[in-house]
C-alpha cells in the first residue's frame, strides 16, 4: 500500500501580486488626482463667488499686469469698444445650458501699453435664431462695457480644426488676424452687459450658470475600488491557503 504524499504548499502568486500592487498604485493616484482638483475647484468657486460683487476695473492696467506675469483670469474689467454693436464678428461653436449655438467674437481696441486690442466674446446666440446683428464697420460710436477676463480654453486630439466660417476653439491668434485686430492681448474679453441691447438673441454669457464640482465624489469612488482590489487580493490569498 502506497503512502499518499502531503499536498505541495500552494505557491505564492508572484504574477498576481504585481498586478495587483500596479493597479492599487493607478487607482490611488487617480484618487489622489482628484482630491487636488477638488482644491483646484474650491479656490475657484471662491474665487467665482467673490467676483459677483467685484467692482470692474479699468483693462487698460491689467492687461498691462497680464503682460507682466499677473494671472487675471476671472477679473471683472470695463473697456469702451468703439463700433462694438455692429463691429464685424466671428462665429464660435458654443454650448449653453445643453443647447448648441454660436458665441460672437469681435475685437475691441484697448488702452494697453503692450496690447492694442483684445477679443470680446460678445454672447451666445442659440442655432434656432438665424438671424444676427448688423455689420457696420464704419460705425464707431463708442460703447462702454463690462465683461470677465478669461484665459482661452486650449483644444484637443478630438476638437475639430477651425476654418475661416466655423470656428471650435479660441486661438486667439487666427481669430485676430480674421478679424484684423492688431497686437491682440491674449485673453478673452466676455461680455457681460449687453453689446446689443435691441437684439435680445443675444445673450451675454461669460461664466456657467453652474460649475460642477464632484471631485471628492471621484475620489471617493477611485479609492473604493483601491479598496476592493485589494479585498479581491485577499480572497484569493486566504482561498489558496486553504487549499
Amino acid at each position: 500500500m502506497t503512502e499518499a504524499r502531503p499536498a505541495a504548499p500552494a505557491r505564492f502568486p508572484v504574477g498576481l501580486t504585481i498586478a495587483t500592487a500596479i493597479g492599487l498604485a493607478i487607482l490611488i493616484a487617480l484618487g489622489v488626482w482628484q482630491l487636488q482638483r477638488l482644491k483646484w475647484k474650491e479656490g475657484l468657486l471662491a474665487h467665482i463667488a467673490a467676483l459677483q460683487s467685484a467692482r470692474a476695473v479699468d483693462i487698460g492696467p491689467v492687461l498691462d499686469a497680464q503682460a507682466a506675469g499677473r494671472d487675471v483670469d476671472y477679473t471683472r474689467v470695463k473697456a469702451v469698444c468703439p463700433g462694438l454693436a455692429t463691429a464685424p464678428f466671428l462665429e464660435l461653436y458654443g454650448l449653453r445650458d445643453g443647447q448648441a449655438g454660436a458665441r460672437l467674437i469681435s475685437a475691441c481696441a484697448v488702452p494697453s501699453a503692450l496690447y492694442r486690442t483684445v477679443l470680446v466674446d460678445r454672447g451666445f446666440v442659440p442655432d434656432s435664431v438665424a438671424e444676427r446683428p448688423k455689420v457696420d464697420p464704419a460705425g464707431a460710436a463708442p460703447q462702454e462695457l463690462v465683461g470677465i477676463l478669461r484665459k482661452p480654453e486650449t483644444g484637443n486630439f478630438v476638437s475639430p480644426k477651425n476654418t475661416p466660417g466655423h470656428w471650435f476653439t479660441r486661438d486667439v491668434g487666427a481669430m485676430a488676424r480674421a478679424l484684423k485686430a492688431p497686437q491682440p492681448a491674449p485673453v478673452f474679453l466676455f461680455a457681460e452687459s449687453a453689446t446689443n441691447p435691441e437684439f435680445k438673441a443675444l445673450i451675454p454669457a461669460p461664466i456657467p450658470t453652474e460649475i460642477p464640482n464632484r471631485h471628492l465624489e471621484y475620489a471617493i469612488t477611485w479609492f473604493g475600488l483601491a479598496a476592493a482590489l485589494v479585498g479581491v487580493y485577499a480572497a484569493v490569498l486566504f482561498g489558496r491557503v486553504r487549499t
